[in-house]
C-alpha cells in the first residue's frame, strides 16, 4: 500500500465518508461480554478468531489505519476487538446467502459474495499468509511496514490470486474490502462495540457521539460545538 493509499485511507476514515468499497449492509451486533469500552488490547483474548489469525489482525489492522497523522491508530482504538467480538456474534446473520450472486453488481444491489463475513476472514488470512511467506518467507505479521503496506496493495488490487492458491469463490480484493469495512466500522462505532476506544476517534474528527439533544444549537450558525463526545453508556471523552 503506497504512502498515498495510506494517506487517503486515513483522511477517508477521519472525515467519515463512504468506504470506497462495496461493504456488508448489516447492523451491528452489541457484543455479549462485559467492559467492553475498557479493554486492553494486550490482555485481550479473542473469542472468534484463533491465535495465529488474530496476530495477522492485529498487524493488517495496524497498516490499515496506522498510528500515524492527525488520528489515533487502529490499535489504540481497538479496531481488531471490534472485529472480533462482531464476528463472534453474528455479523452477516441477516444477509441472505442463497443466490444467484452477481459480482459485479452495482453496491445498490447489496451484498453479492458466496461467503459469511466469517468464512472470508477464515479463508482470507490464510490464503494471504500463503502470499506472504511465498514472496518474503516469512508471515505477514513479521515483515517489514513497507512490505506489509505492499502486501495489502496486491490484496486490494487483486494482485494475488486466490483461485491459485486453492479457492476459486473468493477474490483477494473481497477479503480485503471485507476487512478494510470492518476495520472503519470499528474505528467510529461507538465504544459499546469493542472499538473507538475512549472515544479517540470521535474526538478526531470532531464528532459528538450520543448526545440526548442540541436543540439549544438548532439556531446557532457558524459556531463550533464546544462540547465532547458522549457514548451511548454515558462516558464522556
Amino acid at each position: 500500500m503506497s504512502k498515498d493509499n495510506v494517506n487517503l485511507s486515513r483522511r477517508t476514515i477521519l472525515m467519515a465518508t463512504a468506504a470506497a468499497v462495496p461493504l456488508v449492509t448489516a447492523p451491528l451486533y452489541k457484543a455479549q461480554a462485559e467492559g467492553l469500552e475498557g479493554t486492553d488490547l494486550q490482555r485481550y483474548q479473542p473469542v472468534f478468531f484463533t491465535a495465529p489469525e488474530w496476530q495477522f489482525l492485529l498487524a493488517a489492522c495496524d497498516r490499515l489505519i496506522p498510528a500515524e497523522g492527525r488520528g489515533p491508530g487502529a490499535l489504540e482504538t481497538n479496531v481488531p476487538v471490534f472485529i472480533d467480538q462482531q464476528l463472534k456474534n453474528g455479523l452477516g446473520d441477516d444477509v441472505y446467502m442463497q443466490g444467484p450472486h452477481q459480482a459485479d453488481a452495482p453496491a445498490t444491489m447489496g451484498f453479492q459474495q458466496t461467503h459469511s463475513p466469517q468464512e472470508m476472514y477464515r479463508i482470507g488470512i490464510k490464503l494471504a499468509q500463503q502470499a506472504s511467506v511465498a514472496a518474503h518467507g516469512k508471515q505477514f505479521q513479521q515483515l517489514s511496514p513497507a512490505d506489509k503496506d505492499a502486501l495489502l496493495t496486491r490484496l486490494q488490487k487483486n494482485d494475488i490470486d486466490f483461485a491459485a492458491l486453492g479457492d476459486r469463490s473468493l477474490k483477494a480484493s473481497q477479503f480485503f474490502g471485507q476487512m478494510l469495512g470492518d476495520a472503519k466500522n470499528g474505528y467510529l462505532a461507538d465504544p459499546a462495540y469493542g472499538g473507538n476506544k475512549d472515544m479517540k476517534a470521535w474526538v478526531a474528527i470532531g464528532f459528538p457521539g450520543a448526545r440526548a439533544a442540541f436543540t439549544e444549537w438548532v439556531d446557532t450558525h457558524n459556531v463550533k460545538y464546544p462540547l465532547g463526545p458522549v457514548s451511548l453508556s454515558g462516558k464522556r471523552a
